[in-house]
């Protein structure tokens, strides 16, 4: 078994537990010691599966889990001392996948991990046979076609706001320019004058974000440039 691994837990010793089982197994683990933590290494690494406690200070797993589904479809597995029904149905309602109660059998994580990584790896090798289709959270973009859907709902982009919007997909995670996005869309050198990409990037938000001046997939990298 091979993939990457977040384990996010304020107890170390459970940290240091879960990654001692799931090293065993082959599996590469990365450790965050809270959410807001995570939310970092989740802008640096790209993981396979995020095991994720509930009960954390500063940020609690149910509120971490909602934020990551935003932009993310990884599998994460949470973790609580809490047993109760309420409890786990709250967990797989924020975007979970599977639920575990601490104190947890160390052989039923690891079968609940390998179990989902199977299913993951199997989505995303059947998603990526279609090269033409770029899925990001609830932004879907064609294109073959040229068509882009939010939420099920397809909008209309002029050529250059859908040029500008596939190029930031298919660089997911990679902060972009305004000199790069300039050259690669409208083929010219750039003049540090010229702020079409700043208005287009305007325009491409109001269509597919729900609150365009917060921003859930293109960011802005003040200083540097743009990334979904």
């Amino acid at each position: 078994m091979n993939g990457k691994v977040l384990v996010v837990d304020d107890d170390l010793e459970i940290r240091n537990l879960i990654a001692i089982y799931l090293e065993n197994e082959g599996l590469e683990i990365i450790k965050a010691s809270d959410a807001l933590e995570a939310l970092e290494l989740l802008e640096v690494y790209r993981f396979d599966l995020i095991i994720l406690d509930i009960m954390m200070p500063k940020m609690d797993g149910i509120e971490a889990c909602m934020k990551i589904r935003e932009s993310r479809n990884m599998p994460i597995i949470m973790l609580s001392a809490k047993s109760e029904d309420i409890d786990k149905i709250q967990g797989l309602a924020s975007g979970a996948d599977d639920y575990l109660s601490k104190p947890f059998n160390p052989l039923e994580l690891i079968a609940r991990v390998k179990s989902q990584l199977r299913r993951y790896k199997k989505y995303n090798i059947e998603t990526e046979s279609n090269k033409s289709v770029i899925t990001i959270g609830d932004l879907t973009i064609n294109t073959d076609t040229r068509q882009v859907w939010i939420k099920n709902n397809e909008e209309r982009l002029t050529p250059k706001e859908f040029d500008i919007l596939e190029l930031l997909a298919r660089n997911k995670g990679i902060v972009l320019s305004v000199e790069k996005i300039y050259e690669a869309v409208w083929k010219e050198n750039f003049l540090k004058s010229d702020n079409a990409v700043m208005v287009h990037i305007t325009k491409i938000r109001f269509k597919i974000e729900d609150e365009p001046k917060n921003p859930i997939y293109i960011k802005t990298i003040w200083g540097v440039g743009y990334k979904i």
